[in-house]
């Protein structure tokens, strides 16, 4: 009986995992909304590119690449959309073990990020940052990074990658 037990908890996980992951991709393909998806296959084909032993930034960024999952960026101007992404984010955050790293208003905009931790306190396993654009021309943005990272690292990935949000990344990743 104990194996039996055992042998569902193992096969339920994935798809628990999977589920939690999956949470915003009702926004990709959507009319009015950009996606950008990198999957943990591209992260390790991106890990196994040789680099100049000299260069410690590029290393950096490569050590990190091989310690993510998953990244997933969604980002719309379009107010109802913004709304729903916000209802989505809301949802989410009751649902899952999430601690709030910081939270920064500017210029009408609003920037939350969210971390789940691993073993260690530095030690991340999922980000989650929502930008809530606040009308005009400014885009609300959710996005999702999982894997096994340390939080030091994330300036040296928003160097790199050019995301939205990327300097509230920056500062995160210094406090």
């Amino acid at each position: 009986m104990n194996k039996i037990v055992i042998a569902l908890l193992f096969v339920m996980m994935p798809s628990a995992f999977f589920a939690q992951s999956s949470v915003f991709d009702k926004f990709d393909g959507r009319e009015q909304v950009t996606t950008v998806v990198v999957t943990k296959k591209m992260f390790e084909l991106i890990g196994k590119i040789e680099m100049d032993s000299k260069d410690k930034e590029a290393q950096q960024y490569l050590d990190l690449v091989k310690k993510l999952s998953n990244l997933k960026v969604f980002s719309t101007s379009n107010s109802k959309i913004a709304a729903e992404m916000k209802g989505t984010v809301d949802g989410y955050l009751k649902s899952t073990a999430l601690d709030e790293l910081m939270r920064i208003s500017e210029g009408g905009s609003s920037i939350k990020i969210y971390v789940k931790s691993g073993a260690t306190a530095n030690q991340v396993k999922e980000l989650l940052m929502f930008i809530e654009g606040g009308g005009g021309n400014k885009d609300t943005v959710i996005m999702s990074l999982t894997g096994n990272f340390d939080l030091n690292d994330l300036s040296v990935l928003t160097d790199k990658m050019d995301l939205p949000g990327g300097e509230a990344l920056k500062k995160a990743s210094k406090k």
